[in-house]
């Protein structure tokens, strides 16, 4: 199984786009709500320069039901 990638915000929100998620609404001005037709939602922590880590990471895929093959499929795209 590949290790998961430490990312920017930006890059996760895209790739979770890229899946069929939008943004519901942002909580404050340090997370964002994402959510998915079929009901699965997620919660991710936007913080301008700080990378989210590889353990949130995998809370948030785990969270919204994704294996991390199909993810990593949807970032290099």
């Amino acid at each position: 199984m590949p290790k998961l990638p430490i990312l920017k915000a930006k890059s996760l929100i895209k790739a979770l786009r890229k899946l069929g998620f939008v943004e519901c609404r942002q909580r404050g001005t340090s997370h964002l709500i994402m959510k998915h037709f079929d009901g699965r939602r997620t919660s991710i922590p936007v913080h301008s320069s700080k990378d989210i880590p590889r353990g949130t990471l995998g809370s948030i895929l785990r969270d919204v039901d994704i294996s991390r093959d199909e993810f990593l499929k949807a970032l290099r795209q």
